[in-house]
C-alpha cells in the first residue's frame, strides 16, 4: 500500500488525497476483505496545546484525508486540559469504535491507558487497538513503532500503519506507592532525565530542542541525588547490583481494594534471594518501556514492546566532559557502551529517592511518562500542584506483559 502511494509521488496532503481517491478506484479499498482487521470506526482524540500547538492544524491537513479515503468513519474530539482523556476514556462507549488514535506527542497516550485501565470493563477495553500519531514534542511512543519497521516517524507513515491495522502487544507498566497507583507505557525516571523534562517545560516554545539545550544546562550545573535501587534482574542480568539481606527484601504491595481503578497490577511474587540492590548517589535513574525516548533519543536499545521486563539505565558518577559525550551518543543508543552507564533488564523494580549531595535540603522529581507523581522540596514548580506520591518513600515498578495493544506498521 505505502509503495503504491510512493509510486504516484505524493508530496503535499491534497495529492496524498487524490493519490487515495484513485487508488481506492483501483481495488486498494473497495474489498473490505484486502486488509483483515482493518479499522472502519476511529475514535481520535487530539491535543491542540501539546508541542507546538499544531495537532489539530496537522489533523485537518495531512490525517484526516487519509482517513477519509481510506473510508474510515471518524469521530474526533480535542482535548481541553490536561487529565481530559483520561476521563474520555474512562467512559466512552467502545463498542461504537475499531480503534482509539491519539494526535500529539506521548502524553494522550498515557492518558488513555490510565483511563481506560480505570473502567470496570477494563479487562475487555485494554483490548482496544490505539493508534499513535507523532504531532507533540517528544513522540517516543510512534518513533519507536515506525523505527521498528524500519519506517521514518512521520505524520504520514503512522496513519498508514493505523489504516493496514496490524497490531502489535504493549507492556503496561504499574507504578504504586501504598495505595496509590499510576500506569506506565513509556519511562520513569528520576535524576537528571527528570529534571530535564520537566524543568524544559518553560522552553517549550523551543519545540524538542528544548530537551538538548536545558541537558546543556543540567549538566554544566550537574546534580547528584542520594537513594537506592532495588530490582529483580531478566535471566542474564544477575551479576549486576548486590545481593539483598533477607531483611531488606521489599514487598511488592498488592492491597488493591481501595484504589479506585479496577485494574490492580499484575500479581508479582518474588523471592527475598532474588532482589539484588545499588546505593547512590546518583546522576540519574531510568526505566523505559520502548525503545525512544523521545524522536532523536534511543534511551533503551534494547527494550521490547513486549517481553514482559523493564529496561533500567542508572547512571552514578560521571565527569561532566563524558557525560556530555554521553549525550551525542543518545541519537543511536551507543551511550549504553559507556563504563559510566549500568544497563539491565528487570522483572521488577524499586526505587528509593534521596535528596541532593549538594543541598541536603531539596529533593528532586519523579517523571513517569513526562508528568510529574512525586517532587522534593525545594523543586521547580514545587508549589503549582498537588502530586500523586510522596517524595521519598519507595516507588515499586512491577510490568504486565502485553496487557495493552497499538497499532504497528507491519
Amino acid at each position: 500500500f505505502y509503495q503504491l502511494v510512493t509510486f504516484y509521488g505524493i508530496i503535499s496532503a491534497g495529492s496524498i488525497y487524490n493519490a487515495m481517491l484513485h487508488l481506492r478506484k483501483r481495488f486498494i479499498f473497495c474489498d473490505e476483505h484486502v486488509i483483515i482487521g482493518r479499522p472502519k470506526r476511529l475514535f481520535v482524540l487530539i491535543n491542540p496545546y501539546g508541542g507546538k500547538r499544531r495537532a489539530s492544524k496537522i489533523y485537518e491537513a495531512e490525517i484526516k484525508p487519509l482517513l477519509e479515503a481510506a473510508g474510515v468513519e471518524v469521530t474526533m474530539q480535542e482535548t481541553r486540559y490536561r487529565g481530559h482523556a483520561r476521563e474520555v476514556a474512562s467512559s466512552l462507549d467502545l463498542a461504537r469504535y475499531d480503534g482509539i488514535v491519539c494526535v500529539s506527542g506521548d502524553g494522550v497516550l498515557v492518558e488513555l491507558v490510565n483511563g481506560i485501565l480505570q473502567r470496570s470493563d477494563w479487562e475487555e477495553a485494554i483490548k482496544m487497538p490505539i493508534g499513535v500519531v507523532p504531532a507533540g514534542t517528544g513522540n517516543g511512543m510512534a518513533k519507536s513503532l515506525l523505527h521498528a519497521a524500519s519506517e521514518t516517524c512521520s505524520v504520514s507513515d503512522a496513519v498508514f500503519a493505523i489504516i493496514r491495522g496490524h497490531k502489535q502487544a504493549l507492556d503496561v507498566c504499574t507504578i504504586a506507592q501504598g495505595e496509590k497507583i499510576v500506569f506506565s507505557v513509556l519511562s520513569t525516571t528520576w535524576g537528571l532525565v527528570a529534571d530535564v523534562d520537566i524543568e524544559s517545560e518553560k522552553y517549550r516554545w523551543m519545540g524538542s530542542a528544548r530537551f538538548d539545550f536545558y541537558a546543556l544546562v543540567r549538566i554544566m550545573n550537574l546534580r547528584r541525588y542520594r537513594g537506592s535501587v532495588h530490582f529483580v534482574p531478566a535471566p542474564g542480568y544477575e551479576a549486576y547490583g548486590d545481593p539483598v539481606k533477607q531483611s531488606e527484601t521489599p514487598i511488592v504491595e498488592q492491597n488493591g481494594e481501595s484504589r479506585v481503578c479496577s485494574y490492580q497490577g499484575p500479581r508479582a511474587e518474588f523471592q527475598g534471594s532474588d532482589w539484588r540492590s545499588i546505593d547512590g548517589p546518583f546522576v540519574g535513574v531510568c526505566v523505559y518501556n520502548v525503545p525512544w525516548a523521545a524522536e532523536n533519543a534511543m534511551a533503551a536499545p534494547e527494550a521490547k514492546f513486549s517481553d514482559g521486563y523493564m529496561d533500567a539505565v542508572i547512571l552514578k558518577d560521571c565527569p561532566k566532559a563524558d557525560l556530555l559525550a554521553l549525550l551525542l551518543k543518545m541519537s543511536d543508543g551507543s551511550y549504553v557502551k559507556s563504563p559510566h552507564v549500568t544497563y539491565l533488564k528487570v522483572k521488577s523494580f524499586r526505587l528509593s529517592p534521596g535528596q541532593l549531595v549538594e543541598d541536603p535540603k531539596r529533593g528532586g522529581i519523579v517523571d513517569v511518562d513526562g508528568e510529574v507523581v512525586a517532587r522534593g522540596e525545594g523543586t521547580y514548580g514545587m508549589n503549582q500542584d498537588q502530586y500523586l506520591m510522596a517524595y521519598g518513600p519507595s516507588v515499586q515498578l512491577t510490568v504486565h506483559q502485553g496487557l495493552a495493544t497499538v497499532y504497528r506498521p507491519k
